[in-house]
């Protein structure tokens, strides 16, 4: 098989091109975007796959925007070290010659900031890409015979920015299976997944298990490389194709994907040596997955009469991805997660979404969707 050049910036995001190689099939030129309720009953009566549409980009106003760049500033340190610890995992893990994937488009920024990390710890110059995976669907096959092709699988290392309640953790490892499609190409490689955060409690390689405000995850493709969601879609994506994303070129005037990570990155000095005191005693500790996330999000489902576990979303990444991206329902909140949860409120506010308070959740916040979409009646 032929496989696809990647994409590079400026052509195609706002990346550098040093920074990340998009094993993606440029869609710009598509009509992909629907009306979010329309999208969402659609989705809900099985009618189509989330992957398969795109969300119309929210671009909140600016009171939420200087809420990013206080949000920003505040966590800038936090974010350096929990980059730190995850970068020297990966490298304790993967050597020298260690080779980042991460998942589009949340684990993006994260794979560059650990790119960074790399090469400012270590004099490191280490290859990039972004993939896509689609829950329900799986991995791009052809993005892993790229990959196989021009690296060892046993370098490659996933990358993604956090977890929730581990679905794309699962996923990952049912897609690289000997029983999965391009199995005898995908059991090459390892399904270890690092995060910059674990909350879900999932992976054994992450920088923090907090569940706390990353604030990438506070926008969209702006924050993003002005990238979209990745999209399969049978009508745009042939078998010899990469999954596929639009490039937003349109909206680079709000774009603070580069002032995102320079702000992160800027703060990798100040926490240099707390990360190399630290890691030892992380590397040490016991860091077993116990899926304690799942089974919470179980239980919220159980009490406010959500079948479809798909319809919650746990931490305050998801969280604000159901705000920002699909038909939220309601929010829990924890009282005492207050700190990382202003933009929820403000968010949930704007949306006339309620936030209920609560201690029985492991994380600061879930998101509900809106469950009354599944038999295609916009409600």
């Amino acid at each position: 098989m032929n496989l696809p050049a990647p994409l590079y910036g400026p052509q195609f995001g706002s990346y550098p091109a040093e920074d990340v190689a998009w094993l993606l099939k440029d869609l710009s030129h598509a009509r992909l975007e629907a009306p979010t309720e329309e999208r969402e009953a659609a989705i809900q009566a099985g009618r189509a796959h989330y992957a398969e549409s795109l969300p119309v980009e929210y671009q909140p106003g600016q009171a939420y925007r200087r809420l990013f760049q206080r949000a920003l500033e505040e966590s800038a340190e936090r974010l350096a070290y929990a980059t730190g610890l995850i970068g020297e995992t990966i490298l304790a893990e993967r050597g020298p010659d260690a080779v980042l994937a991460s998942l589009a488009r949340a684990g993006t920024p994260v794979g560059i900031l650990v790119r960074r990390w790399a090469r400012f710890a270590h004099g490191l110059d280490l290859p990039h890409y972004a993939v896509s995976i689609v829950r329900g669907r799986g991995i791009d096959t052809v993005a892993l015979r790229y990959l196989a092709e021009h690296h060892d699988p046993s370098t490659v290392m996933f990358v993604d920015g956090w977890t929730g309640k581990g679905a794309i953790s699962r996923q990952l490892t049912a897609a690289l299976s000997a029983d999965a499609p391009c199995g005898d190409v995908a059991a090459r490689f390892s399904a270890d997944l690092a995060v910059l955060a674990d909350p879900g409690r999932c992976t054994p390689l992450y920088g923090t298990r907090d569940d706390f405000l990353i604030p990438s995850a506070c926008l969209n493709s702006t924050v993003s490389g002005l990238v979209s969601r990745t999209v399969l879609n049978d009508e745009l994506i042939g078998p010899g194709d990469f999954h596929g994303a639009k490039f937003y070129a349109d909206l680079a005037a709000d774009d603070v994907s580069a002032h995102f990570l320079d702000t992160v990155c800027a703060r990798f000095a100040d926490v240099a040596e707390r990360v190399a005191k630290d890691f030892p005693d992380l590397r040490a500790s016991d860091r077993a997955p116990d899926w304690s996330g799942w089974d919470a999000v179980r239980r919220v489902g159980a009490l406010h009469g959500v079948d479809d576990l798909n319809l919650i979303k746990p931490g305050v990444g998801e969280t604000t991805r159901v705000l920002l991206r699909r038909v939220p329902w309601k929010v829990l909140a924890r009282p005492d997660a207050e700190a990382d949860l202003t933009h929820i409120r403000v968010l949930a506010e704007e949306r006339g979404v309620p936030v209920l308070e609560t201690d029985d959740i492991p994380y600061a916040c879930v998101g509900l969707i809106h469950p009354k979409f599944g038999k295609g009646a916009v409600q």
